[in-house]
């Protein structure tokens, strides 16, 4: 590998490296307004953003649509529980990858059986089991990233000498793209799955909306 794709890998690993994962214990224990949400939101995932100066992590538009859309319960006296936030996180994650009415599919249970049940085994159960596994998937995805760039740099050796380094490079998000593409198709499924599921023992009925 030339230094150039050196310093880019060591980008691209830097980077996953970087990836914060909100832990319940850094949640203030308090309610919050608006205004304070959207603070902390920011503060804890600005890093992440691909345009830190620009990118909006949450806004109160947002906020207002995710609970017009029964993706967040209603706050209380306009103020937003521990629980709030922790569904927003999901939300976030979520709203890149899935449609409005997949994300739906998702947190309308989860909301239903957990959202401040009282119980001991709650909502923030349920964000620390999950997030627990999340952040030991980094490891595994770097190792995955790092073999599907081994594997980009070995292609278009026989390629014109000024267009070989940006075919490795379309080579190499290729990969990552249908990577994507597959996973996508398999959460798809799970939802449709799930949503199935629920309707047959009573719960939720989400329509499938053609996207």
């Amino acid at each position: 590998m030339t230094i150039d794709s050196d310093d880019l890998l060591n980008s691209i690993m830097s980077s996953l490296d970087r990836i914060e994962v909100i832990k319940p214990e850094d949640i203030p224990n308090i309610d919050l307004y608006m205004d304070q949400v959207t603070t902390f939101m920011d503060g804890k995932l600005r890093s992440s953003a691909r345009y830190p100066e620009e990118d909006k992590i949450l806004t109160k538009t947002m906020i207002n649509n995710y609970a017009k859309n029964d993706l967040l319960p209603p706050p209380v006296k306009k103020k937003y529980s521990r629980e709030h936030v922790l569904l927003l996180i999901f939300i976030y994650y979520y709203k890149n990858i899935l449609s409005i009415n997949d994300i739906q599919a998702l947190l309308s249970p989860i909301s239903r059986q957990f959202f401040q049940n009282g119980k001991e085994f709650n909502l923030e159960s349920v964000y620390r089991e999950v997030f627990a596994l999340e952040k030991a998937q980094v490891e595994a995805l770097k190792a995955d990233v790092l073999e599907k760039y081994k594997q980009s740099e070995e292609t278009f050796q026989n390629a014109p000498e000024e267009s070989g380094d940006f075919l490795r490079k379309f080579a190499f998000i290729c990969m990552l793209a249908f990577d994507v593409y597959v996973k996508k198709l398999i959460i798809e499924k799970m939802v449709d799955g799930l949503s199935a599921s629920q309707a047959g023992t009573g719960g939720d009925k989400h329509e499938t909306k053609k996207k």
